[in-house]
């Protein structure tokens, strides 16, 4: 589902997806740099292929989605929470896709704005990812936010004409507590 929870950090501002969102993320998915750590990707979307993913999303009971903007109101991204069956665990998606926000920590302030609400909300006990071993931005900002690591799937990935590895991670509710400041989930206005 497209969360309705608007969340704010110190650098960004989680809001609802919207549809006036999805030209922006055509534009950004057909660009090779933007979409070169983005497991699941294929071809470049098309618009109508961001309506029907939108319209999956609205409706997914197993995920919770937002929009990335910067605290300025320009969109940056998206990130997402996919829930488990297995109890209070969800696996965390991220992407800034606008190139020239790279580097602002707006990622980082994103992934501990949905852990908080992951952790606090959610009362999850854990929360896992996967990224490319050879992604050290993402890997940076993922320890930053607590994340360990927990595993390497060797040559999971084939990227750019090379296999790579896959790099395992995940953060736990308690050490997430001893290691973040508290840093409540709060809901714009």
């Amino acid at each position: 589902m497209i969360s309705e929870s608007i969340l704010q950090g110190e650098k960004v501002r989680l809001r609802p997806v919207e549809e006036n969102d999805l030209p922006h993320f055509v534009g950004w998915l057909a660009d090779r740099e933007v979409t070169r750590w983005l497991a699941a990707m294929g071809d470049p979307p098309t618009l109508d292929d961001e309506y029907e993913w939108y319209e999956r999303r609205r409706s997914d009971p197993d995920s919770v989605m937002w929009s990335i903007e910067t605290v300025e109101g320009r969109l940056a991204g998206n990130v997402e929470l996919r829930l488990s069956a297995q109890p209070r665990r969800a696996e965390i998606g991220i992407a800034i896709h606008d190139k020239t926000l790279w580097g602002q920590g707006l990622g980082t302030d994103a992934v501990r704005l949905v852990l908080a609400y992951a952790f606090e909300e959610l009362e999850l006990n854990r929360v896992e990812l996967t990224t490319d071993e050879a992604n050290e931005r993402a890997i940076r900002c993922y320890e930053k936010c607590g994340f360990v690591r927990e595993g390497l799937l060797r040559q999971h990935r084939f990227i750019d004409g090379q296999f790579g590895n896959t790099l395992m991670m995940s953060v736990l509710r308690e050490e997430w507590a001893k290691s973040q400041p508290r840093a409540a989930v709060r809901r714009a206005v």
